[in-house]
């Protein structure tokens, strides 16, 4: 693990400056200069203190730091003292929400043998009575839109019955409805890749019946036993709710044109379950590190440089789709691209890039014009540094989903989250084959002892670079990409390609 010591904290460096930096004088350095200086700078021992300071903060407030509640304010009001100190012009974009915490989540088989299974409730489903609810299972026919379809199922088959679903082909709230339309009293999702399935039903209105995930090994064991016969399950999700107003925090630049904005953001609140220390303090301190940074670099950028910690990504990105909401067709047009950093430090992790290009031809196809560009450039910063790397699906499903649906070019990186290291990937980046990226991925165990310094510097630098090039050069943005072939393997040192997603609804 990579963390060395380059400096003294930028917490303390922040706390003793005088005045705004962002608003001293000087002379303003090319992007080759401000990007050197901000990663030889920020590091991952000084971005660990935000960390800590994260997770005290979560232990401080019964042990989370979930959107509406006093661990996430909390958070929210560290960050935005620092970086109102360093200078910047932030504020707050508080906006309701349905704050929701998961009550109960049990999937047993109760006959023809008894066994109990991991379930996760999706966010916002509909709950069972205290106890939950005993029914038999009926499977929905595997295709290209398993469950998206009242024909998917067969006439009376699953009325008073749990259907059990494949994952993929439309929404996890379009399966959970057309099956209630069927008359199913449940729904068990089942993955259809490797890992735990947590996701969203995306809103409040969206449940119909009691819904859950599950791994996909479970979900086919399940489908074998029905073929055999009949499967009786006891289900129970239960899900507290609660209108509630929560806040991102956005901070800029004084200085720079404003019709140029180049925009960075990482979600910084927590699901219930844990304090999120990877998921995601870690993209938050990372992106907190580097702001505080440039601000101590004593340059006014050449371009607005635009910071966001996101609120409620968790409950279906819900922060993100409110600020590019509220954005007119100028304002939007003003900002020149956006990165997102989500989890950036997993513990078995490997380095993953968005595949703005669709390169890989694997999973949601190319970003808005300037993502190939985002893709390529990262790409180029890692292989100059000898750090291999893998593409990841550019699903949309993190923070930056709603700005490529506004049409601005988008990119980004993570270290992965539920989905199963390969054989290949762990000869490449070491840790684990046949284990999660992260083990703790939406667990209590999401705390300071879940980060790897190694990713957490890697992705910091990632963040710094991109920041100190954009800062004063777009140009990069319009210089055409060479086709790629058609490849899964990483780039810089091989591994197998993988989509990875938060605030799943999919």
């Amino acid at each position: 693990m990579r963390a060395p010591r380059r400096r003294a904290t930028a917490v303390a460096a922040a706390a003793a400056l005088a005045a705004p930096l962002l608003l001293a004088a000087g002379p303003t350095d090319d992007a080759d200069d401000l990007a050197r200086r901000l990663v030889d700078r920020a590091s991952a021992e000084d971005a660990y203190r935000h960390l800590e300071r994260f997770q005290a903060l979560a232990d401080e407030a019964g042990g989370h730091r979930a959107a509406g509640s006093a661990g996430y304010d909390a958070s929210a009001a560290y960050v935005h003292r620092l970086l109102r100190k360093a200078g910047y012009r932030v504020g707050y974009q508080a906006f309701d929400f349905v704050y929701t915490e998961t009550l109960a989540e049990k999937l047993s088989v109760v006959s023809p043998t008894a066994r109990d299974i991991t379930i996760r409730a999706m966010t916002y489903t509909a709950s069972t009575e205290e106890g939950g609810i005993t029914a038999a299972l009926a499977t929905v026919p595997t295709d290209a839109t398993t469950g998206c379809e009242a024909s998917d199922y067969a006439a009376d088959g699953f009325t008073g019955k749990i259907a059990l679903i494949e994952r993929g082909g439309c929404s996890f709230a379009e399966k959970q409805a057309a099956a209630a339309k069927a008359g199913a009293v449940g729904a068990v999702i089942y993955n259809n890749t490797e890992g735990a399935l947590s996701g969203t039903l995306g809103d409040a209105g969206s449940g119909k019946i009691p819904t859950g995930g599950v791994t996909r090994a479970e979900g086919e064991k399940l489908v074998a036993e029905v073929a055999k016969g009949e499967v009786k399950v006891s289900l129970e999700l239960r899900e507290f709710r609660e209108e509630r107003v929560t806040r991102n925090v956005v901070a800029e630049t004084p200085g720079g044109n404003a019709a140029k904005t180049v925009m960075l953001g990482a979600h910084l609140d927590s699901v219930t379950d844990g304090p999120g220390i990877n998921d995601n303090a870690s993209g938050s301190a990372g992106l907190l590190e580097v702001a505080l940074e440039l601000a101590g670099s004593h340059r006014t950028p050449a371009n607005k440089v635009r910071f966001a910690w996101w609120a409620a990504e968790e409950n279906g990105l819900l922060g993100s789709e409110a600020y590019v909401a509220q954005l007119s067709e100028a304002q939007r047009e003003q900002i020149a691209l956006y990165l997102n950093f989500d989890m950036i430090a997993s513990p078995n992790g490997a380095q993953f890039v968005f595949d703005g290009d669709d390169s890989d031809k694997a999973g949601a196809g190319p970003g808005p014009g300037g993502s190939a560009q985002l893709e390529r450039d990262i790409n180029a910063f890692l292989d100059g540094r000898g750090k291999p790397h893998t593409g990841t699906d550019f699903s949309g499903r993190s923070d930056y989903g709603p700005f490529i649906e506004a049409g601005i070019p988008a990119g980004g990186t993570d270290t992965g989250a539920e989905g199963i290291k390969t054989a290949a990937q762990a000869e490449t980046y070491g840790g684990t084959a046949g284990v999660a990226y992260d083990p703790c991925y939406h667990a209590a165990c999401d705390d300071l002892d879940n980060i790897d310094l190694g990713h957490f510097e890697t992705n910091i630098d990632v963040i710094a670079h991109a920041v100190g090039t954009y800062a004063h050069d777009l140009g990069s943005l319009t210089r055409p990409v060479p086709s790629a072939s058609a490849s899964g393997e990483a780039r810089g040192g091989g591994g197998s390609r993988t989509g990875q997603g938060h605030g799943v609804t999919e």
